[in-house]
């Protein structure tokens, strides 16, 4: 069988294009942290490769001979939650069986359960590591991934079992231990109470943590090297500037990167075709694909939009508005990868992928509710006439926008967020919608290209609309911020080459009527530009 770009789940080699997951992190560094006795974290946002680094880890230091290295997730006892008990049971007996098929040792797997009927689960697991370790002719390392999936007590329990067996490491405990899951330690959250509240605990439980390293995303070379081995397996070439642009879209998260490729390398049947040349416009053909088929990668990321830090973090970004931020909530969101912080402390989305797709989520739902014939605002020349369609949103906002708005968790930019879901319901199929967005912005640009009736028409002949958006909120002045607005959708008109531009005010004061918000006026920006004003 031929081997493919993977999706889901640890690599294999055998089966998958595959980078050596030994140079995904700084390997000599780790070796001297085990050597050393360390206890440490790695973390890393979902499906970028983690599992996959610690098995080979593992095999790395079995091969070396002189250690014995254990892997074991915890995600199995994920459904226990606070049941300490339960998730005991679970774990231990999962240790028992991993060490016997990875290592041929039965021990573990021979007396969990009498230590734990002894011990009971607030010391079983302590227990069971120490007998091992003591049984062992050689020291072990234990490599103990998705540690996050646990939670409260369960968690605690956990840490504190393995706190209480450091000091008697090596050869009483495992001389080291790697933990792994998504987050730094420092944000590991405890469930207290029915309602799900969650705090951070008082003290850390594991305060024995050396490091916390964090496995980083591929680099550009990393992209060529992957995409270089369907070439040398199967012959297929990829056009000149598809990697450059594939490490654009995806900033090299690995998923990304491997998804795209596999869509259009496998998924898509003409691509199957291995006398074919991977063509650029394929990427973002592929990438539109990933975005509406909501993949479970995608799927899974975009629900923790709906936490509420998560939101705090996200809502003044698609905003562009400056705001004080809590640092954990910034390094929680940059630890589920939605983010990336410079070392300047400037903030932006993760990846452009991921820029577009995360107002497209939040607007989804309402984007279903709306029943809207894109030939209505196509004229007979196949050109989107933006005028009417802003016409009839007017009329759409203002006999559904407070209702709708009061839906929304993100109530700040919830009249953006209905405009977006409007306009990709009507764009869908005919062009795309490239977002701006970013802290510091102070508004939001879309840039529309329509491609029309013609699909193949030549890049240059696409119809390309700016719409600038702003909120007015009380107390500012809407001549000041409108002003402001006709410079920018000037600039901004200017740098993507469009020759038609709105600017939308939504005004949230609440003194002021739908007849004193609703109007629509040309004005000439200083640019010479003509613009479209709207009051919403």
């Amino acid at each position: 069988m031929e081997r493919f770009f993977n999706t889901a789940g640890p690599l294999n080699v055998a089966e998958h294009y595959a980078l050596d997951p030994l140079s995904r992190w700084d390997l000599p560094e780790v070796l001297r942290l085990i050597d050393q006795k360390k206890y440490f974290l790695v973390h890393a946002p979902r499906q970028t490769g983690k599992t996959t680094c610690l098995q080979a880890l593992r095999d790395e230091i079995n091969r070396q001979g002189h250690m014995k290295c254990l892997y074991v997730s915890m995600e199995g006892a994920q459904a226990a939650r606070q049941n300490i008990a339960g998730a005991m049971q679970g774990i231990l007996y999962h240790l028992g069986q991993e060490a016997c098929e990875q290592l041929q040792d039965p021990y573990m797997e021979q007396n969990w359960e009498r230590l734990l009927a002894k011990a009971g689960p607030l010391h079983a697991l302590n227990a069971l590591l120490n007998f091992w370790c003591n049984n062992s002719s050689k020291p072990i390392v234990l490599l103990m991934d998705e540690i996050d999936a646990l939670v409260g007590n369960t968690l605690i329990s956990i840490l504190r079992q393995l706190r209480l067996g450091y000091p008697k490491r090596s050869q009483h405990f495992p001389q080291s231990i790697v933990l792994c899951g998504m987050r730094h330690l420092r944000d590991y959250r405890m469930e207290l109470g029915e309602e799900g509240k969650q705090v951070l605990s008082e003290a850390s439980p594991f305060n024995i943590n050396s490091e916390s390293l964090r496995l980083g995303d591929f680099s550009q070379d990393d992209v060529k090297v992957l995409y270089a081995q369907h070439t040398r397996q199967t012959g297929q070439q990829f056009e000149d500037g598809v990697v450059e642009r594939v490490f654009e879209l995806t900033q090299g998260q690995p998923w990304l990167v491997n998804a795209l490729a596999y869509d259009i390398c496998f998924r898509d049947k003409a691509g199957r075709d291995r006398s074919k040349t991977i063509m650029l416009q394929e990427i973002d053909m592929a990438k539109e694909k990933l975005i509406q088929r909501r993949e479970t990668h995608l799927d899974q990321l975009m629900a923790k939009l709906k936490q509420e830090r998560v939101r705090r973090v996200i809502e003044p970004m698609l905003l562009g508005i400056e705001q004080p931020m809590s640092p954990q909530d910034v390094e929680y969101v940059q630890d589920l990868g939605l983010i990336h912080c410079e070392l300047n402390g400037e903030m932006r989305i993760a990846n452009p992928i991921y820029h577009e797709i995360i107002p497209r989520q939040l607007s989804h739902k309402h984007q279903l509710g709306m029943q809207r014939k894109q030939a209505h605002y196509v004229t007979a020349t196949g050109q989107l006439d933006m005028k009417k369609l802003l016409q009839t949103f007017q009329q759409f906002f203002r006999e559904n926008a407070d209702s709708w708005l009061e839906g929304f968790q993100y109530k700040e930019t919830g009249p953006h967020l209905i405009l977006q879901a409007f306009l990709q319901r009507i764009v869908n199929g005919g062009g795309t919608i490239h977002r701006e967005y970013a802290l510091g912005r102070r508004r939001t640009d879309l840039l529309v290209t329509w491609k029309g009736a013609n699909p193949t028409q030549a890049h240059q002949d696409q119809q390309k609309i700016v719409l600038e958006l702003k909120l007015v909120r009380q107390k500012e002045a809407v001549d000041t911020k409108t002003r402001e607005g006709l410079q920018q959708t000037a600039q901004y008109m200017d740098g993507c080459g469009a020759t038609e531009g709105h600017l939308l005010m939504f005004d949230r004061r609440k003194n002021k009527s739908w007849d004193e918000r609703i109007w629509v006026k040309q004005e000439q920006s200083s640019h010479d530009k003509q613009i479209t004003v709207w009051g919403l």
